[in-house]
This record gives structure tokens, sequence and C-alpha cells, in this order.
């Protein structure tokens, strides 16, 4: 399964590595959105359950991965200009679909509320629109460590919080590769975080005013930093959402272990491949075996 891959200018402002896995018997296309520090590897556990239901999309940010190479990185980024490329990338790649982890949420969020017209439906997970006291006392230890650009003490905090239920093998790729970040990269995600932590919100709620199309949040049950009951708040702000608990999975939900990777699947693909429905609440409760999921 080799994906065709490009480099596509972003309106001569951004180059961004892009890999398209086409399948011949998909109809529909989905756009995968990164979270913090991470690359297209990081999406290696979904792709195998969309594609070749859908032809999908990855994508590093100019500042990560194989796009950074391509782009001078003198400055960081906004989250407004992660968003502006994901909106030109909807309508390079022609997408029908969008599904953002984590901190990706929030150029995610920020484009639907654009109202991309190509969009029919989102998928919004590991994702809250609070910041909570364990979240909050994560992103205040990972500012420390990202302005000493201390590469080895950021990769336990991250393996010792949000990545606490990944599975050890897991964990020792997520220390390599948070340990060998280029410092642009902590410089990025130092300015970001310095930002949203002065904030009640890192989640602009009115942008949610023009979001028109059906959403579905999927958290995991254990996880404390982006909680099931955090996320319920945003059906105060969107006419259509539905939410999904994912059973004994925190926050990397289809890495942690095969039963959390089958059921974040099958909770997936019902909402995208099923109708749109106007729930306002959802749960799955898939009794499945558990075992490690590599």
């Amino acid at each position: 399964m080799k994906p065709a891959i490009a480099v596509v200018d972003v309106h001569r402002s951004f180059k961004v590595h892009t890999e398209f896995y086409v399948s011949p018997s998909a109809r529909k296309t989905i756009i995968l959105v990164n979270g913090s520090l991470a690359t297209t590897a990081a999406f290696a556990q979904t792709l195998k359950y969309l594609h070749p239901q859908f032809n999908v999309v990855l994508y590093d940010q100019p500042y990560a991965g194989q796009s950074k190479a391509h782009n001078s990185n003198i400055r960081p980024i906004t989250k407004e200009d992660e968003a502006y490329i994901l909106l030109d990338l909807i309508e390079h790649f022609k997408v029908d679909y969008l599904q953002s982890f984590s901190w990706g949420g929030v150029p995610a969020l920020l484009a639907l509320g654009q109202r991309p017209a190509r969009i029919e439906k989102a998928v919004i997970t590991s994702f809250s629109p609070l910041l909570n006291e364990p979240m909050l006392d994560y992103l205040e230890k990972g500012l420390v460590s990202l302005l000493a650009v201390d590469r080895a003490g950021l990769g336990h905090l991250v393996n010792n919080t949000i990545g606490k239920h990944l599975p050890s093998l897991f964990k020792r790729f997520n220390h390599r590769h948070i340990s060998s970040l280029d410092e642009h990269e902590y410089r990025q995600m130092f300015a970001h975080v310095n930002q949203v932590v002065h904030l009640e919100s890192h989640c602009q709620m009115e942008c949610l005013a023009g979001v028109d199309i059906p959403l579905l949040f999927v958290n995991g049950e254990h996880d404390e930093y982006t909680s099931p009951q955090d996320v319920r708040l945003f059906a105060e702000h969107l006419r259509d959402c539905q939410f999904a608990t994912i059973d004994n999975a925190g926050h990397f939900l289809d890495m942690e272990h095969k039963a959390a990777w089958l059921q974040t699947r099958d909770v997936l693909l019902r909402f995208l491949q099923g109708p749109a429905l106007r729930e306002t609440a959802y749960r799955s409760h898939a009794e499945m075996p558990h075992a490690i999921a590599v």
C-alpha cells in the first residue's frame, strides 16, 4: 500500500508534504489532521481501517516531518495558518470527510467554521474545548521542557501523561521521535502552548456557529486530559453532533490495544458510512478481547 507522494504549494506561503492513499473501490476521500509534534506516521493504525474504505490524505505540517525541509521555519505558524493549509488541501484533493486527532482539533474546527463546501462529515478525536486541571498541569510542565529544549524530559513527560496507556513499544517509538525533533519544532510548540495556557479555552467557540455538518467527537474512557465529560460542552454550541466513548482507552485510542482499535474502527466507519443522524449522544459498548495492537 504505497501512497502517491507530493509536495503541495499552499499559495506560495508553505510547502506541505502529502501522502495520498488511493483506493479503486472508494467513492469518498478523507483527510487526517495530526496532533502536535506528530507526523503522518502517527496515523499508521488509523490508516489500516480507513483504507481501502476511503481514499486517505495524510500530511505533515510545514514545520514537521517531511515538510520541514521545504520551508524556512524561521517563525512559528499559527493555528489560523494551519486551518488555512487544511482548507487548501481539502480543495486540492477534493476531500469529503475530515478526521483530526488531539491538538489537530483546533485547526480542524477553525477550518470547518469556514464551511468548506466539500466536507460532508467530520470526526474530532481526543479533543476537548476545555483546558482542565490535568491538561493545564501537563502543558505547564511541557513549557519548561520546550523552553529548555529538554528532549529526553519532554519525551518522558508525554509518555507519563497523555501517553501513559500506550504499550511499551509505542512509548519507545514516541520517546525516540520526540527526543529527535529539531529546535524549531520545540519553538513552534512552545509558542502555541504559551498562548493557550493563558486562555480559558483553546477552542474558539465563536467559530462553531459556522459549522453546519454532522460532527462526531470520540474520546477515551480513561483520558483525563481530554475527557468524555468535558467534550460534551460542544453540544451547547453545535447543531448536529454526536459523542462516542472508547472503552478502557486513554488519549491515544486506536494505538493503545486491539479492543480499542476495533471499537474506534467500528464507531468511525458507522458514522462516516451511515446516513447523517440527528443525535446528540452515542456510546458504543463493544465486548472484544484485549490484545496489543502492533
